[in-house]
């Protein structure tokens, strides 16, 4: 399965630039990804192409229209054959993670909604928005952002466009926990060192090392995690270990 994704944004510049490079640029260029931007003015009705208009009830700033966004949903629709799962980054939203990425990898199309101005009229939220998406506790100028880091981080759970699952499956979050600690060339660098056992060629050795890095990074760093964590015996005792050793 390929999938798609489309973006409906104010600045289709802005999302082309930075969904053309790199590893997702390479992905779409091999069709293991298709990413499209909308133009949302494309479906303002006037001559200035106003998408955005004045709150009912006062308040400080403009507010984006639902008719644009609808037209431009359902013209997404009738290119795709389908109804796109649709999601609208939005700071009241969802905290996206890891696991919800994996979830979202269901979907074949997925069209995402970049606010802006004061938000969008929340009819066209009621009406068409599947869910909403937050990237965090804090608030940007535009959904273009969060809308990108959506798209770039779905895009390399695709099949096809990082070189090896394990290129996902073994990092930060993705098993319920934080990365271990990695090394390159050299093997000395300004006094510090590599572990011996990352150059010893002993596989187990090495795996385990990773695990309790792994776990240890993540009781350092983020604690939290392990309370949803897949963790064996030998986990639990090692990590009995550090709250030995720390006492």
């Amino acid at each position: 399965m390929t999938m798609r994704i489309d973006i409906i944004t104010l600045f289709p510049e802005m999302c082309e630039a930075v969904m053309s490079e790199s590893i997702i640029g390479r992905a779409r260029k091999k069709g293991a990804i298709e990413i499209v931007c909308h133009q949302l003015r494309d479906y303002a009705f006037d001559k200035h192409k106003r998408v955005d208009d004045t709150t009912y009830g006062g308040g400080m700033g403009m507010l984006m229209k639902a008719e644009p966004i609808a037209l431009c949903y359902e013209e997404i629709c009738r290119r795709t054959d389908s109804k796109p799962h649709f999601i609208y980054m939005s700071p009241k939203g969802r905290t996206l993670t890891q696991s919800r990425l994996k979830e979202l990898t269901q979907y074949e199309n997925i069209t995402i909604l970049c606010g802006h101005y004061e938000g969008v009229d929340q009819r066209l939220i009621d009406e068409y928005i599947d869910e909403e998406i937050s990237i965090g506790d804090y608030v940007l100028t535009g959904g273009e952002l969060p809308a990108l880091v959506l798209a770039d981080s779905l895009g390399r759970l695709m099949p096809g466009v990082l070189s090896d699952d394990l290129c996902f499956s073994d990092e930060s979050h993705y098993n319920g926990l934080l990365e271990y600690p990695q090394y390159t060339k050299p093997a000395e660098w300004r006094g510090r060192t590599v572990p011996e056992v990352l150059m010893s060629g002993h596989h187990a050795n090495i795996e385990k090392w990773r695990r309790e890095k792994s776990l240890e990074e993540t009781a350092k760093h983020r604690p939290d995690m392990l309370e949803n964590a897949e963790l064996s015996d030998r986990d639990k005792a090692f990590l009995n270990s550090l709250n030995e050793n720390k006492d």
